[in-house]
């Protein structure tokens, strides 16, 4: 019986551990958001609403912005001419043109001075002063002194700097991972990254460079991938390791990441296939554009005007008839944002409305939006 009882236990904690997912979505030229079943979370009541982050959503009542919580229920009255997203407790609202941040309670917080104010990101925000950019916390401490001319966003826990014309890298605490002395920085990824100085491309592991020969670009390795495209001094594609070796030569004109153990290939352009990581074409290219392959093992492809799913065999199992991508929508339009499925539902346009379709196709809750984004957790 206690066995019983402990399952029973781990079994509810495990539920309530599961993140709960939202997708903002305009239905009547409102905003609402619905759960991952397609069931309203918050029914269409906004003008205008923004992505929950850290627990609330902005929301536009016709004259002021303000926040709400899961339930709908309004955590700080509208009184915001504008208002970004909460992060780590804190957001970033403006008022008669003087931006200020704000807690949960939306009580101003006092930070350090800044000659501009950014909005918190994973728990880091930009600290601007004499025209040099450092690094806070959301306790107001001051992480990095202003010392670099700009620092980009944070990707797996370090983030590109530069000083002058060079690039270098830093991690969450300002700490210097690689010295800013290079004319290219990439994203940190699994310990290795690329970097070009003197007009050489190559890759840094453990502190150590190596050259990649003959390279006239690399791209950023993906966490979890073994293998990264380059472009070599012939201007072709090919795919590098992590050691900076070639193992698929340049031959292609463009290709897309592996993903799933497939990669997107095109020689001429204009027709799309799929390579395995042994550099062999398994799917052959016959598509317009084709895009990568999810964990569901689906990828969009364009066959003729509009985007269908094929499966690893090459099987188009979701009919060629949705847009996939649109160009004026709020945040879901941010450059590296993935087409096709993420966990088992793909946000697709069809006939000028966006809805969710899931792996075997079927419309999720058999409903159009006029706008719909992605999901994201609420946290």
């Amino acid at each position: 019986m206690r066995k019983i009882i402990f399952l029973l236990v781990m079994t509810l904690l495990g539920q309530t551990l599961i993140a709960q997912k939202a997708a903002l979505v305009r239905q009547d030229k409102k905003f609402g958001y619905i759960t991952e079943k397609g069931e309203w979370l918050i029914k269409p009541t906004y003008e205008k609403a923004s992505n929950f982050s850290d627990g609330l959503a902005a929301f536009y009542n016709g004259d002021k912005w303000g926040f709400i919580n899961a339930k709908g229920e309004v955590i700080i009255e509208s009184k915001f001419n504008r208002a970004k997203a909460f992060d780590s407790g804190l957001a970033l609202v403006e008022n008669n043109k003087r931006w200020f941040y704000i807690n949960k309670k939306g009580e101003e917080v006092d930070m350090p001075s800044s000659e501009k104010l950014y909005d918190f990101k994973n728990g880091i925000a930009y600290i601007k002063r004499n025209e040099m950019i450092g690094l806070i916390n959301p306790r107001g401490d001051i992480i990095l002194e202003p010392v670099y001319d700009k620092i980009m966003a944070f990707r797996n826990g370090h983030a590109k700097v530069r000083k002058g014309e060079s690039w270098g890298l830093i991690d969450k605490k300002g700490g210097i991972v690689i010295d800013a002395i290079y004319q290219e920085v990439g994203d940190f990824s699994e310990g290795v990254i690329r970097v070009k100085k003197n007009e050489v491309h190559g890759i840094i592991q453990n502190g150590a460079f190596t050259k990649v020969d003959n390279a006239l670009k690399i791209w950023d390795f993906r966490n979890g991938q073994a293998l990264t495209y380059a472009s070599s001094t012939d201007k072709k594609v090919g795919f590098i390791n992590r050691k900076g070796e070639w193992v698929i030569k340049p031959q292609y004109k463009k290709v897309r990441a592996f993903s799933n153990g497939l990669a997107p290939v095109t020689t001429d352009g204009k027709l799309w296939g799929y390579i395995n990581e042994e550099g062999t074409l398994v799917i052959p290219m016959k598509f317009r554009d084709a895009e990568i392959f999810s964990k569901d093992g689906l990828a969009p492809v364009k066959i003729s005007k509009f985007w269908g799913f094929i499966n690893k065999t090459g099987e188009l199992v979701i009919e060629d008839k949705y847009v996939i991508t649109a160009g004026s929508f709020a945040t879901m339009f941010k450059k590296n944002v993935q087409k096709g499925f993420i966990e088992g539902l793909s946000r697709v346009g069809y006939k000028k409305k966006w809805g969710f379709i899931d792996t075997k196709g079927n419309l999720l809750k058999n409903t159009w939006f006029q706008n719909a984004e992605p999901f994201v957790e609420i946290k």
